[in-house]
């Protein structure tokens, strides 16, 4: 059953009203001491949650995108692999590390 937000036209009285899609709409303010014309207010409306397993954003790209994502990945693979190979290659020896202990 949906939810419908009133606002009252006198009290300016906020509040919500579960009714059927069929129901009339309300025309008397709720609060007591007031009974003012209410206006159905038009309201942002549920946003609606995917649960489960299966709701990823990468099972509907297009064709073109999977096409690009696959060669910008194959790219970016073969510059890594030649700058692990340049790096291994041009690496300078480091200082053994420090004893530790005392001289006796």
């Amino acid at each position: 059953m949906p939810t419908y937000d009133y606002e009252c036209q006198t009290c300016g009285h906020l509040f919500e009203a579960k009714q059927s899609m069929k129901d009339p709409h309300l025309t008397d303010c709720p609060q007591q001491d007031c009974a003012g014309p209410v206006k159905r207010k038009i309201g942002a409306g549920a946003g609606f949650i995917f649960k489960g397993t299966g709701f990823y954003i990468t099972d509907y790209r297009s064709d073109s995108y999977k096409a690009a994502k696959k060669k910008d990945s194959e790219s970016s693979s073969a510059a890594a692999s030649t700058s692990t190979a340049a790096s291994t290659s041009s690496s300078t020896p480091s200082a053994p590390p420090p004893k530790t202990g005392t001289a006796a």
